[in-house]
């Protein structure tokens, strides 16, 4: 389920509490809604309240957390493919083969995140590090300079497949299903709440909308966090490309 199927469905669910508080405030007898009962429900509303602010604190780390780790590792593996590059031209002209395939490996693993025509595409690309490692194990060095070359230049090419294996061991999600699941039910709680002592007028209901359309955009947000490859808020590809525009030269 997408963050927009998942966050609608989140607001049908906190406003349809809503409805519901207000329906039973019309099924309840009289004596349910007493200033005593109003108080008691005050109080209880309020723990919930709190105990819902700090579950949606604790899913905005983590998720912003896991957003900002994935960013931090793709400028790193962006930076280690520049290196690898720039060891392999000081190398010589043996490895010019090895260089452009690590330019078509890292323009393939662009188009595979970000593709141009908005589909993931069919074959996934190997990543830039592995085509390298490949090919370096095959070089003869004729010299020092050229054997501690070769060797800076595999270990650069064993960091960048780690980099990138580690960011595809991380597509999983970082926000608990139960932690979302007990926060929407609080929320729900407080909606009904609210139902339950609001006005039947336009105001009302208005004002109840709009608060279950700021809450659900608020999870929205966090979803779409987790999702940092697709969506609204996702990981530019600038680094990389950026990587890719001084490959090879």
């Amino acid at each position: 389920m997408t963050p927009i199927d998942l966050s609608t469905l989140i607001f049908f669910c906190i406003f349809g509490s809503a409805m519901l508080g207000m329906w039973l405030r019309s099924a309840l007898p009289e004596h349910h809604l007493n200033a005593d009962t109003k108080d008691l429900v005050k109080l209880g509303v309020g723990l919930i309240g709190t105990m819902a602010a700090l579950l949606l604190g604790l899913l905005v780390a983590s998720a912003k957390g896991s957003f900002d780790a994935r960013r931090s590792e793709l400028t790193q593996m962006a930076a280690n493919t520049i290196l690898l590059d720039r060891a392999l031209a000081h190398y010589g002209p043996e490895t010019d083969g090895i260089r452009g395939m690590l330019k078509n490996a890292v323009a393939q693993n662009i188009e595979q995140v970000w593709p141009t025509n908005g589909k993931d595409s069919a074959l996934a690309a190997r990543g830039a590090g592995e085509v390298a490692l490949d090919k370096l194990q095959g070089l003869m060095p004729r010299s020092d300079a050229q054997r501690t070359l070769q060797s800076q230049a595999e270990t650069i090419a064993m960091s960048l497949g780690q980099t990138r294996l580690l960011l595809f061991a991380q597509s999983g999600t970082s926000i608990s299903t139960p932690f979302l699941v007990v926060v929407v039910f609080w929320l729900s709680m407080l909606f009904i709440s609210f139902g339950l002592f609001a006005p039947r007028n336009a105001t009302a209901i208005v004002t109840l909308v709009l608060s279950a359309i700021s809450v659900a955009g608020a999870l929205f947000l966090i979803l779409e966090l987790d999702h940092p490859f697709s969506g609204l808020i996702q990981i530019p590809s600038t680094p990389l490309r950026n990587a890719l525009a001084v490959l090879g030269k």
